[in-house]
């Protein structure tokens, strides 16, 4: 079990800026690649960011990439989204997840924390 547990959602005007963190417990979390997802109202989750166990790759979706950053501290067991020049399609539920590989595919995450809204106004 990886329990994860977001935090640093929020309101926040277009353009504006907010960053998600991810935190963890347990002694494994380094072995773990960490996702970013997202799930709009009346939309399936999406993936938004990964990052792998040592934080040496990322890949993102091409809707975030050059705006959002994804990273991680292992020895504080976190993982974070830092999200910029935000836009009003943003707006979701935004989850972090730990799987055993890297990759986009929603299939392969394991372990998932609850989620935190992110809302951008117009």
């Amino acid at each position: 079990q990886v329990p994860l547990v977001e935090s640093g959602g929020g309101l926040v005007q277009a353009g504006g800026s907010l960053r998600l963190s991810c935190a963890a417990s347990g002694r494994t979390f380094s072995s773990y690649a960490m996702g970013w997802f997202r799930q709009a109202p009346g939309k399936e989750r999406e993936f938004v960011a990964v990052i792998n166990w040592s934080g040496g790759s990322t890949y993102y979706a091409h809707s975030v990439k050059g705006r959002f950053t994804i990273s991680r501290d292992n020895a504080k067991n976190t993982v974070y989204l830092q999200m910029n020049s935000l836009k009003p399609e943003d707006t979701a539920v935004y989850y972090c997840a730990a799987s055993s590989e890297f990759g986009a595919t929603i299939g392969r995450y394991n372990y998932w924390g609850q989620g935190t809204q992110v809302t951008v106004s117009s």
